[in-house]
């Protein structure tokens, strides 16, 4: 049984990908102004298990790396990140590379019959869905959980976002300048 065709508006397809890369731009915002100290400290008060905010950012991007090479795997896969090395600027450049390539992901699923990426696999234990909605919404719902953390950990650990980052965090017209696009549609 084949792929039932999503028709999609071209331009809403595009609206889609550029929210997605301005939903990084968010991230891109945390890190730029994330003081570097919180970057690979240990999270207080809690057990063994917890993540430093280096470990929640390069899965963040491996887990983008993940979805591309599951969904899309004829696309030039984004290099992995190791936490155990990775700088804040490393994380920043492979977030702003996996976004690009999450953005054209989305693109190709939403350009109906003749798109490239007909399921969206989150993970291999996961049940693939149709590439759309559903997929763009879990991508960004992702992003945005882990940037909360990010922001919580790094209040937490004494080293609280500037003002500037909260809330421009919020500034989507902005955002969508920044980014080199027009504005929401």
């Amino acid at each position: 049984m084949g792929r039932a065709a999503v028709v999609v508006n071209p331009e809403f397809r595009e609206a889609l990908a550029e929210a997605y890369m301005v939903n990084d731009r968010m991230n891109q915002m945390v890190l730029e102004y994330l003081d570097p100290r919180a970057w690979r400290m240990k999270p207080p008060g809690v057990g063994a298990g917890a993540r430093p905010i280096v470990a929640i950012v390069t899965h963040m991007h491996n887990i983008r790396r993940k979805w591309i090479r599951l969904s899309a795997p004829q696309m030039k896969l984004p290099a992995e990140l190791d936490r155990a090395r990775c700088t804040q600027k490393q994380a920043r450049t492979a977030l702003a590379d996996s976004a690009r390539r999450c953005a054209e992901m989305i693109r190709e699923a939403l350009a109906g019959p003749e798109g490239r990426v007909p399921k969206f696999h989150r993970d291999g234990w996961a049940p693939k869905w149709n590439g759309g909605a559903a997929m763009f919404t879990y991508m960004v719902a992702h992003d945005a959980h882990h940037r909360g953390q990010v922001c919580m950990l790094a209040h937490q650990l004494g080293y609280k976002l500037p003002m500037k980052a909260i809330s421009g965090m919020w500034g989507w017209e902005k955002l969508w300048k920044e980014c080199g696009f027009v504005g929401p549609r």
